[in-house]
Parts: structure tokens; C-alpha cells; sequence
């Protein structure tokens, strides 16, 4: 089975909790965690639209991100297809991504949802729609994590929870705020063959300082006996059947 580690980080423009800009704390803190792919949320707006370019620098990963996603970009050693935003309305984003790991493809949603009872409601209701989770083509292991905005129990998680399965969280603390983190608000979900095997939010000093929120890392294993194999680009002149 595949073995993956994923992070969702909300760096808040780089500015921590003391107000200061300081990107080389939040490429640290990410280098600590020691993800395969970072999921960030709130980076590169047009006050600071090099910022995931110099943290994809530092950190030696290709950045990822597109047009009107609210600052959700992704950071990442595995080359990833298909990155596309998408607008979840009053403020919500989501930036999706398909990740191919040693011949499994792996589909991964990066939310930012805003606070408030019907905007969420609205918000998950178009993730959960035809264009995202409803849309018959992401038939591969999905994982869906970032900031939900909210306590667990929030307006429209009951749609969430039938709808997904719960990731592996901490039950003793949460992400949020940093220096006192008591709410539960960076989170992931799963879809398909996808098990989520361990959970991990970083508690270190430097973590606190960084952003206003700390860093969850998850490890999820594939567990999807299908391969998905490259082709050649196909002659337009006729079908020809992809090799394997």
C-alpha cells in the first residue's frame, strides 16, 4: 500500500501571532513537520503574491495555486495534474489537485470555509455538489482537509459527516488559536480507498509563533488496488489502447 503525509497549514499571509512577517518561521515549521505535500491556506494575495514562490525556494518543492482561490495554494514533492479553484460562495474556496504516488492517483481538496451558520451551509453544500464531490469523474481516494472555519460540531457538518469519513484527529487539543489552541477548526476528511493512519499537530514553540493557527499533518495510506498508467499522447487520426 502507499504511504503518503500530507499538511494543511493556515500561515495567515506569514504573520504570526506577534504581528511580525516572517517567512522563513513558516517554511521552519514546515520543514520540521517534514511533509510530502503541504496544503496552505491564506498565502499569496496581492500584498504578498511572491510569498509561495519563496517558500517553494526554501523548501526545495514546486508550488501549485490558481487564479481566484482565496490564497489556497499547495506545496509539493510529487508533481500534481489538474489544479483548479473553485468558488464555494460567501468567501469559501477550494483549490483541488490530482496527486499521481508511485502509479496511485490520489484527488486532494484544499478548503478555506468562513465563519457564520448559512454561509457554511452554502459553502459545504457546493463541495458537496456536482462540480466538486459530486462530480462522477473523482472516482480515486480523496482526501479533503484545510480550515473549516468552526468548532466540529459547526452548521453543515452533520451533511459532512454522512457524507465522508472522519480523518484521525487529536481529542485533547486543537489547531486554533495558536498560542491557546482549544478549537478543532484545521481538519481532513476522507472519500474511497484512503486511510488515514496517523495524525499529528505540531506543538512546538516555533510552531505557536509562526501563524495564528498550528499545522496538522496526516498520514494516509492508499489502499486502492487500481494502477493508473502514463501514456503517450494518442495520434488524433485514431483510438489506439494504452500499453499495460
Amino acid at each position: 500500500m502507499t504511504t503518503i503525509r500530507i499538511m494543511t497549514y493556515f500561515v495567515r499571509k506569514c504573520r504570526g501571532g506577534d504581528g511580525q512577517v516572517d517567512l522563513d518561521r513558516i517554511a521552519d515549521v514546515i520543514a520540521e513537520g517534514a511533509p510530502d505535500i503541504v496544503a496552505l491556506q491564506d498565502v499569496g494575495d496581492e500584498a504578498a503574491s511572491d510569498q509561495i514562490v519563496t517558500l517553494s525556494r526554501r523548501l526545495g518543492m514546486k508550488s501549485y495555486a490558481a487564479p481566484g482561490c482565496g490564497g489556497n495554494a499547495f506545496l509539493s514533492y510529487y508533481p500534481l495534474k489538474g489544479v483548479l479553484a473553485y468558488d464555494l460562495g460567501k468567501g469559501g474556496s477550494c483549490l483541488r489537485a490530482d496527486a499521481d504516488i508511485d502509479g496511485k492517483r490520489l484527488h486532494l481538496l484544499n478548503l478555506r470555509l468562513k465563519t457564520g451558520k448559512l454561509e457554511r451551509q452554502q459553502q459545504i453544500s457546493s463541495l458537496l455538489g456536482p462540480d466538486l464531490l459530486g462530480d462522477r469523474a473523482l472516482t480515486c481516494p480523496t482526501l479533503i482537509l484545510g480550515d473549516f472555519a468552526d468548532y466540529y460540531w459547526g452548521a453543515g457538518n452533520m451533511a459532512l459527516n454522512m457524507n465522508l469519513s472522519k480523518g484521525v484527529r487529536s481529542l485533547w487539543r486543537g489547531t486554533f488559536p495558536a498560542c491557546c489552541p482549544v478549537v478543532d477548526r484545521d481538519r481532513a476528511y476522507t472519500r474511497g480507498h484512503l486511510r488515514i493512519v496517523d495524525s499529528t499537530i505540531l506543538w512546538s514553540k516555533l510552531a505557536r509563533r509562526a501563524s495564528t493557527h498550528l499545522p496538522l499533518i496526516v498520514t494516509a495510506q492508499i489502499t486502492d488496488p487500481r494502477t493508473f498508467l502514463r501514456t503517450e499522447k494518442l495520434k488524433r487520426s485514431r483510438m489506439e489502447v494504452a500499453p499495460g
